[in-house]
């Protein structure tokens, strides 16, 4: 219980009320695997009902401010959306007081419903990729969103767009190589092959046009999808804007854990375009740039190979 100052457990204690709908004093607070960017933890409260906590004390440079309150407007836009079980935020409080110093009781957090975990069942990755396929038919007239959000730690852009290939180009690729760049992880003649594929992406990324922009959940790996109940598939983690399709789909092959049933239920749902092969790798460029501005030169090997599977060698 000493994980939390006062003042944070009455406001979490209040919201879980809220939710709950009758008072639910915190019994426990048990620290959860993941957490990266922030810490996370369950909490139990006496009425037996659970909550996830994700919070910031004192670390605000992985855990940069905005970032829960971009997660919490995300999530609530796949709910709204009413495909996948997404889960419900509680309470979000996402400002900093400069004067304070580095503590172990949230500063800043995102409390929202505990989804208590299973595995996916017989049919739960088929279910996943039918469902997926029919959040992707939330369409809208731009590319983007009203706001931007966060790519793991990262500012992610969101400027609203007509064009496909160059809200790719200005929101996408451009900001991470741009980082790349500075940090000279990305060298001379690595950064000619990159402007090469810049320069083509009106031409590359054309047959998007067909499809129009669709709700996505924007990092759409398989640490980010979350089985519950009888197998249920539900969505964690988003970072959402209205992009093109493929990129869901490209992102979730990149690092495995997706089975063929996957790919399969959502074909049937909604078929892919022709040259979505071709185009896979332009998408997965961007996560690969990500991975590179966070973690090092470790992935760089992996990004020009995407580099060169989309044509520019």
């Amino acid at each position: 219980m000493n994980a939390l100052s006062r003042g944070a457990r009455e406001r979490i204690e209040a919201a879980l009320g809220r939710a709950f709908g009758s008072a639910s004093p915190i019994t426990a607070f048990v620290p959860v695997g993941g957490g990266s960017i922030s810490r996370v933890a369950r909490i139990d409260t006496a009425a037996g009902e659970s909550a996830f906590l994700k919070w910031s004390a004192g670390d605000r440079s992985r855990a940069p401010e905005g970032i829960f309150a971009a997660e919490a407007a995300g999530l609530e836009l796949l709910r709204d959306a009413a495909e996948l079980r997404v889960p419900a935020v509680f309470d979000c409080v996402d400002s900093v007081s400069d004067d304070r110093g580095p503590s172990t009781s949230p500063e800043r957090w995102l409390l929202f419903e505990w989804l208590p975990p299973a595995s996916p069942g017989r049919n739960g990755w088929i279910e996943l990729g039918a469902r997926l396929a029919r959040l992707h038919r939330s369409t809208r007239g731009e590319f983007g969103w009203e706001r931007d959000n966060f790519i793991g730690s990262l500012p992610q852009r969101n400027r609203r767009m007509g064009s496909w290939p160059e809200f790719w180009r200005v929101c996408r690729l451009e900001p991470q190589l741009a980082l790349a760049y500075d940090s000279h992880l990305v060298r001379d003649g690595a950064r000619r092959r990159f402007d090469a594929l810049l320069a083509s992406l009106d031409d590359l990324l054309a047959a998007a046009a067909e499809d129009g922009p669709s709700l996505l959940h924007g990092d759409l790996w398989s640490g980010n999808v979350h089985f519950t109940g009888a197998g249920q598939p539900a969505l964690i983690d988003p970072s959402v804007y209205y992009g093109h399709r493929e990129v869901d789909l490209a992102m979730a092959e990149l690092f495995g854990g997706f089975p063929e049933t996957f790919r399969r239920a959502y074909a049937e749902e909604w078929p892919l375009l022709p040259g979505f092969a071709e185009r896979r790798p332009i998408y997965q460029l961007y996560y690969l740039l990500v991975h590179v501005n966070l973690f090092g030169a470790g992935y760089l090997a992996s990004t020009l190979s995407a580099l060169a599977e989309a044509g520019f060698p």
